[in-house]
């Protein structure tokens, strides 16, 4: 191989070499900055393809797209002076690259800024609000102020926060405690105030129960004290009807009724012989 295709060849592995390390693509979810000696240059550069001086510049990229932070728990205070753990993501995405690098460099330091930033005012807008409000009522219209205010706040470091959601609320594990003590308590007062209303409902039923039972039975006993009354002066009246119509034949049935109780058994009576007693006998 002669000396001029050599070079040829040399030239042509370093011409590549140079393009290579010249030439870089920025993705569409992407944009870029330039470095030299750890200085951007240049502007942002946006998708495409770019070129940069080789072996001296650098290219860092950044991610254009929506970026979720997901915070760790931490406590806040309501207006109400609750403790509350809020367990909150933040949705955000990189404006200025520019600003961004110069500030906060990296994507953990910008999550360390975000963790401050919404916290903070997360703490702030909570502690104007009640625990019911916090929960129910008010929720999104607090999640919205604190977007806002974030967003204000953060913009400075080139980040826009879209969005801030509170994905669990929690109470601190000694409140859990004593609210769940004063579910058992307020429970308890229930459950005695329904035995309570209960044993009275039943000494009221038994009562009345007891007051109808004694009338019954006094009006049973009267009506039983009125028919047997009835049928005495029944029996009298046919007794005495009988006696008014044959006294002969009703004294001699009075007679055998009383020989018979009389000389039941092993009884001994002495009587004479001319003993009225004995004279239906003879």
């Amino acid at each position: 191989m002669s000396n001029r295709s050599l070079t040829l060849i040399i030239g042509i592995f370093v011409g590549l070499v140079v393009v290579f390390q010249s030439a870089f693509t920025v993705h569409q979810t992407q944009n870029a900055l330039v470095l030299q000696l750890g200085k951007p240059v240049g502007g942002v550069l946006e998708p495409g393809l770019h070129f940069k001086l080789p072996f001296v510049q650098n290219v860092i990229y950044f991610d254009a797209r929506v970026l979720d932070y997901d915070a760790q728990p931490a406590e806040a205070l309501t207006k109400d002076k609750k403790a509350l753990v809020l367990d909150n993501y933040a949705r955000w995405r990189i404006t200025d690259p520019l600003r961004f690098y110069q500030t906060v460099r990296t994507i953990p330091g910008a999550q360390a800024r975000l963790d401050d930033i919404v916290y903070s005012q997360l703490r702030v807008f909570l502690g104007r609000y009640t625990l019911t409000e916090v929960v129910s009522s008010e929720r999104s219209a607090i999640m919205e102020m604190v977007t806002k205010r974030s967003s204000d706040l953060i913009s400075e470091y080139g980040i826009e926060i879209i969005d801030v959601r509170i994905k669990r609320t929690d109470l601190p594990p000694e409140n859990q405690r004593a609210i769940f003590g004063r579910m058992r308590a307020e429970r308890e007062r229930q459950a005695k105030q329904y035995r309570s209303e209960g044993q009275e409902e039943s000494t009221t039923i038994k009562s009345t129960a007891d007051k109808e039972q004694a009338v019954i039975l006094a009006e049973a006993r009267r009506q039983a004290s009125v028919i047997r009354g009835e049928g005495e002066a029944l029996s009298t009246r046919v007794f005495a009807e009988a006696l008014s119509k044959s006294p002969e034949f009703y004294e001699f049935q009075r007679s055998m009724e009383a020989y018979k109780k009389s000389f039941a058994g092993k009884t001994r009576i002495l009587l004479t012989t001319d003993d009225q007693f004995l004279k239906y006998l003879k």
